[in-house]
Protein backbone atom coordinates (compact mmCIF):
# COMPACT_ATOMS: atom_id res chain seq x y z
CA UNK A 1 0.00 0.00 0.00
CA UNK A 2 2.92 2.21 1.23
CA UNK A 3 4.20 1.62 -2.57
CA UNK A 4 1.40 2.63 -4.20
CA UNK A 5 0.96 5.89 -2.17
CA UNK A 6 4.78 6.44 -3.29
CA UNK A 7 4.43 6.24 -6.39
CA UNK A 8 1.96 8.36 -6.68
CA UNK A 9 3.70 11.47 -4.75
CA UNK A 10 6.95 10.70 -7.22
CA UNK A 11 4.78 11.19 -10.25
CA UNK A 12 3.84 13.97 -9.10
CA UNK A 13 6.61 15.51 -7.69
CA UNK A 14 8.16 14.87 -10.84
CA UNK A 15 5.87 16.23 -12.69
CA UNK A 16 6.02 19.30 -10.77
CA UNK A 17 9.82 19.53 -11.32
CA UNK A 18 9.45 19.28 -14.83
CA UNK A 19 6.74 21.80 -15.94
CA UNK A 20 7.77 24.10 -13.16
CA UNK A 21 11.12 24.69 -14.47
CA UNK A 22 12.07 27.77 -16.34
CA UNK A 23 14.92 30.47 -18.00
CA UNK A 24 16.32 33.73 -16.49
CA UNK A 25 15.40 35.72 -19.66
CA UNK A 26 19.16 37.69 -18.83
CA UNK A 27 21.43 34.37 -18.46
CA UNK A 28 19.19 31.47 -19.93
CA UNK A 29 19.86 29.70 -16.25
CA UNK A 30 17.43 27.14 -15.41
CA UNK A 31 15.58 27.94 -12.35
CA UNK A 32 12.36 25.72 -10.69
CA UNK A 33 9.49 27.81 -9.74
CA UNK A 34 6.59 26.90 -8.37
CA UNK A 35 4.59 29.47 -6.95
CA UNK A 36 3.37 32.42 -8.88
CA UNK A 37 3.07 35.85 -8.60
CA UNK A 38 0.12 36.15 -7.33
CA UNK A 39 1.19 34.05 -4.53
CA UNK A 40 4.82 35.81 -3.73
CA UNK A 41 3.31 39.24 -4.50
CA UNK A 42 0.87 39.71 -2.09
CA UNK A 43 3.01 38.11 0.75
CA UNK A 44 5.82 40.23 -0.34
CA UNK A 45 3.40 43.35 -0.38
CA UNK A 46 2.21 42.65 3.09
CA UNK A 47 5.60 42.69 4.35
CA UNK A 48 6.51 45.65 3.12
CA UNK A 49 3.69 47.65 4.38
CA UNK A 50 4.86 46.16 8.05
CA UNK A 51 8.51 47.44 7.65
CA UNK A 52 7.28 50.94 5.90
CA UNK A 53 5.03 50.98 9.44
CA UNK A 54 8.35 50.22 12.11
CA UNK A 55 10.96 52.03 10.41
CA UNK A 56 11.67 55.85 10.28
CA UNK A 57 11.39 57.20 6.14
CA UNK A 58 12.68 59.64 4.71
CA UNK A 59 9.56 60.98 2.40
CA UNK A 60 11.04 64.48 0.94
CA UNK A 61 14.59 65.86 0.05
CA UNK A 62 16.90 65.61 -2.38
CA UNK A 63 17.85 61.78 -1.93
CA UNK A 64 14.74 61.08 -2.26
CA UNK A 65 14.16 63.09 -5.46
CA UNK A 66 17.12 61.37 -6.34
CA UNK A 67 16.33 57.58 -5.41
CA UNK A 68 13.24 57.99 -7.28
CA UNK A 69 14.67 59.30 -10.60
CA UNK A 70 17.08 56.11 -10.55
CA UNK A 71 14.33 54.15 -10.20
CA UNK A 72 12.50 55.59 -13.13
CA UNK A 73 15.29 55.04 -15.04
CA UNK A 74 15.94 51.77 -14.34
CA UNK A 75 12.18 51.32 -14.88
CA UNK A 76 12.51 52.83 -18.18
CA UNK A 77 15.69 50.84 -18.88
CA UNK A 78 14.03 47.37 -18.31
CA UNK A 79 10.80 48.39 -20.67
CA UNK A 80 13.20 49.20 -23.50
CA UNK A 81 15.25 45.91 -23.09
CA UNK A 82 12.66 43.71 -23.20
CA UNK A 83 11.03 45.75 -26.11
CA UNK A 84 14.57 45.31 -28.06
CA UNK A 85 14.91 41.90 -27.51
CA UNK A 86 11.02 41.33 -28.07
CA UNK A 87 10.61 39.15 -25.03
CA UNK A 88 7.81 39.72 -22.49
CA UNK A 89 8.63 42.27 -19.78
CA UNK A 90 8.82 40.61 -16.68
CA UNK A 91 8.00 43.95 -14.41
CA UNK A 92 4.74 44.37 -16.10
CA UNK A 93 3.16 43.52 -13.10
CA UNK A 94 4.96 44.98 -10.67
CA UNK A 95 3.80 47.74 -8.13
CA UNK A 96 6.88 49.75 -8.24
CA UNK A 97 7.20 51.84 -5.05
CA UNK A 98 10.65 53.26 -3.45
CA UNK A 99 11.28 54.83 0.15
CA UNK A 100 14.50 55.94 1.61
CA UNK A 101 14.66 54.59 5.07
CA UNK A 102 16.16 56.78 7.74
CA UNK A 103 19.06 54.94 8.96
CA UNK A 104 23.51 56.00 8.41
CA UNK A 105 23.95 52.43 10.34
CA UNK A 106 22.41 50.67 7.76
CA UNK A 107 24.65 50.34 4.32
CA UNK A 108 22.11 48.75 2.51
CA UNK A 109 19.36 48.83 -0.56
CA UNK A 110 17.03 45.63 -1.43
CA UNK A 111 13.95 45.09 -3.81
CA UNK A 112 11.42 42.79 -2.91
CA UNK A 113 9.17 41.00 -5.10
CA UNK A 114 7.04 42.88 -7.35
CA UNK A 115 9.29 45.75 -7.48
CA UNK A 116 9.58 47.09 -3.92
CA UNK A 117 12.60 49.35 -3.23
CA UNK A 118 14.27 50.74 -0.29
CA UNK A 119 17.47 52.31 0.33
CA UNK A 120 18.93 53.12 3.69
CA UNK A 121 20.60 56.28 4.34
CA UNK A 122 23.57 54.85 4.78
CA UNK A 123 24.12 53.53 1.30
CA UNK A 124 24.28 56.86 0.17
CA UNK A 125 27.42 57.53 2.00
CA UNK A 126 28.96 54.79 0.31
CA UNK A 127 27.43 55.05 -3.17
CA UNK A 128 28.56 58.63 -3.08
CA UNK A 129 26.83 59.69 -6.44
CA UNK A 130 24.02 59.03 -8.38
CA UNK A 131 25.63 56.36 -10.71
CA UNK A 132 26.63 54.63 -7.78
CA UNK A 133 23.46 54.34 -6.39
CA UNK A 134 22.10 52.90 -9.92
CA UNK A 135 24.48 50.28 -9.79
CA UNK A 136 23.55 49.12 -6.34
CA UNK A 137 19.80 49.72 -6.71
CA UNK A 138 20.24 48.32 -10.66
CA UNK A 139 21.91 45.34 -8.74
CA UNK A 140 19.03 44.62 -6.24
CA UNK A 141 16.00 44.92 -8.90
CA UNK A 142 17.88 42.21 -11.23
CA UNK A 143 17.18 40.41 -7.89
CA UNK A 144 13.66 41.07 -8.04
CA UNK A 145 13.07 40.52 -12.59
CA UNK A 146 15.41 37.02 -12.08
CA UNK A 147 12.84 35.79 -9.54
CA UNK A 148 15.30 35.05 -6.66
CA UNK A 149 13.50 35.32 -4.31
CA UNK A 150 10.42 32.78 -6.07
CA UNK A 151 13.09 30.25 -6.63
CA UNK A 152 13.95 30.36 -3.30
CA UNK A 153 10.51 29.98 -1.67
CA UNK A 154 9.97 27.58 -4.37
CA UNK A 155 12.72 25.55 -3.00
CA UNK A 156 11.44 25.81 0.06
CA UNK A 157 8.00 24.26 -1.13
CA UNK A 158 9.85 21.53 -2.64
CA UNK A 159 11.88 20.86 0.28
CA UNK A 160 8.69 20.61 2.35
CA UNK A 161 6.78 18.49 -0.29
CA UNK A 162 9.92 16.06 -0.44
CA UNK A 163 9.88 15.63 3.80
CA UNK A 164 6.43 14.75 3.39
CA UNK A 165 7.19 12.07 1.21
CA UNK A 166 9.82 10.57 2.77
CA UNK A 167 7.43 10.84 6.03
CA UNK A 168 4.62 9.14 4.74
CA UNK A 169 7.12 6.04 2.93
CA UNK A 170 8.83 5.16 6.45
CA UNK A 171 5.04 5.33 8.38
CA UNK A 172 5.23 8.58 10.08
CA UNK A 173 8.65 7.93 11.48
CA UNK A 174 10.46 11.46 10.40
CA UNK A 175 7.64 13.68 12.48
CA UNK A 176 7.89 11.05 15.28
CA UNK A 177 11.81 12.49 14.96
CA UNK A 178 10.89 16.05 14.89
Amino acid sequence: MHYIIFMKYLVFFFSLLFISCTNVTLTDRKQLIILGDTTIYPQAFKAYENFKKKNKLLKDGKDIENIKEVAENIKRAIKSYYKAIEKPDPTANFRWEVILVDDKDIKNAWCMPGGKIAVYTGMLDVTKNTNGLASVMGHEVAHAVAKHSVERASRGVLLNSGTQIIDIISGGKLSSIN
